[in-house]
């Protein structure tokens, strides 16, 4: 059911995109082409493209029918569009910025959410998750899906979940008169109960999927970064719900005993990961869960922490210790086997550098293609549309990104995208 909506959105979009695009064929002459599908690049191919569709993928510089397009990309590579599994469009790194939070009215935040939407699609990221903001982010996916602004397809946590004080507790570093005592509706829950009416919240609110802090984080003004925050049945509680209402859950977790409360209770992906053990792997490999490592975060936290101010007092000593050691992590749980989805929590760093997570994947060891499948064919399972994104095949979605150079021999070209096209749409050429 979730799909089809993304189907009708989609075929929205193109029609408010104008009926002309609709009907005509769109022949893209590709250089190189790396599918998703085959693991070498094949040269000289055609990709026709009809409304939001790709209906053929042909070998050789096709001709076009009558009235059609052609697009040349002949010195160019084609990729399926990229898809980054962890995002936060609302924010955007700077110092200071819990303080403008806070006075920051919704009208600012949806303007701002919007710039770092559009810089982020121009960067060749078609498809995102959003991950957690205050409930514009939902506001921001409809208006994409509605041709109202540009930005890439999204699917919304909304607000995310935690327990009173944990990551994700609107009201931590507040003074005590302004905490109040947030609950199910500000995302907060304690006990099973409380547990389930918050993932039914955001649900009723328009999430497509649920975010848990099963530990403390970095970026939270709160001390401890990796100690365990929900009980298991706490935990299920929160999947079974959201199972029944037909959402994946993905678990924001550093330490390893939350991570294994988490993976046991059923979620669908590990985000960041930092301190994960051999067993916490072992139990995702078992349980199929996914590791979305977010390594350009952990980079930019570290780096900003050594900028005195940068963040608060509580926060910066979570930052150093934390955010270095996510590359090695992912290195180790690349090598057991563990399924990996690419993710970068951007917000966290400037929305439109998310390509620099390919290179440190590569640098961690994982090979210039499976980098590429992580952002491509792995993000369209980890949210279950393998059959409409993922790979450039006849019947999926017309999302297509191109770059000068060879990425399997030179992973850095992924950040300089040349042309994009979502849904069949040219955004970027």
């Amino acid at each position: 059911m979730k799909k089809n909506l993304y189907v009708l959105a989609a075929m929205a979009a193109m029609a408010l995109a104008g009926v002309e695009a609709l009907a005509q064929r769109t022949y893209l002459h590709c250089g190189q082409l790396i599918d998703g599908v085959k693991n070498q690049p094949q040269t000289e191919m055609t990709v026709v493209i009809e409304g939001n569709q790709v209906v053929g993928v042909q070998k050789g510089y096709s001709s076009p029918a009558a009235g059609a397009k052609v697009i040349d990309l002949k010195n160019k590579t084609v990729l399926p569009g990229f898809m980054d599994m962890h995002v936060h469009f609302e924010s955007e790194t700077k110092p200071n910025a819990i303080a403008e939070a806070i006075s920051l009215n919704k009208g600012t935040v949806a303007f701002r959410s919007a710039n770092y939407a559009e810089r982020t699609l121009l960067a060749g990221f078609t498809t995102v998750r959003d991950l957690g903001g205050s409930g514009v982010n939902v506001q921001l996916r409809d208006a994409i899906n509605q041709g109202l602004v540009k930005g890439p397809r999204m699917l919304v946590v909304r607000k995310g979940i935690s327990a009173t004080g944990g990551h994700m507790d609107p009201t931590n570093g507040y003074r005590a008169d302004f905490q109040g005592d947030p609950g199910p509706a500000e995302g907060v829950a304690n006990g099973p109960d409380e547990c389930r009416k918050a993932v039914r919240y955001q649900y009723k609110n328009g999430a497509d999927l649920i975010k848990i802090a099963s530990t403390g984080g970095v970026l939270s003004v709160a001390k401890d970064g990796s100690a365990p925050q929900f009980s298991e049945e706490e935990l299920r509680a929160i999947v079974e719900t959201a199972r029944d209402l037909g959402l994946k859950v993905a678990v924001h977790a550093h330490g390893a005993e939350g991570m294994k409360r988490a993976v046991r209770a059923g979620v669908t992906s590990v985000e960041h990961g930092t301190l994960m053990d051999e067993e916490t792997m072992a139990l995702m490999k078992k349980h199929g869960t996914w590791y979305v490592p977010t390594l350009t975060a952990g980079k930019s936290v570290a780096d900003s922490a050594k900028i005195k101010g940068y963040y608060p007092a509580l926060v910066t000593p979570k930052a150093l210790a934390i955010g270095p050691q996510l590359q090695g992590t992912f290195a180790k749980a690349y090598k057991k086997g563990v399924k990996i989805a690419f993710g970068t929590d951007a917000g966290v760093f400037m929305h439109g550098k998310n390509a620099k997570e390919f290179e440190y994947m590569v640098e961690a060891g994982m090979s210039p293609l499976e980098a590429i499948k992580a952002a491509t064919v792995s993000a369209a399972e980890l949210i279950g549309m393998s059959d409409k994104l993922g790979t450039v095949e006849k019947g999926k979605f017309a999302d297509l990104v191109a770059v000068t150079g060879n990425p399997l021999q030179d992973i850095k070209v992924l950040q300089q995208v040349s042309f994009v096209m979502k849904d069949g749409v040219v955004y970027k050429q």
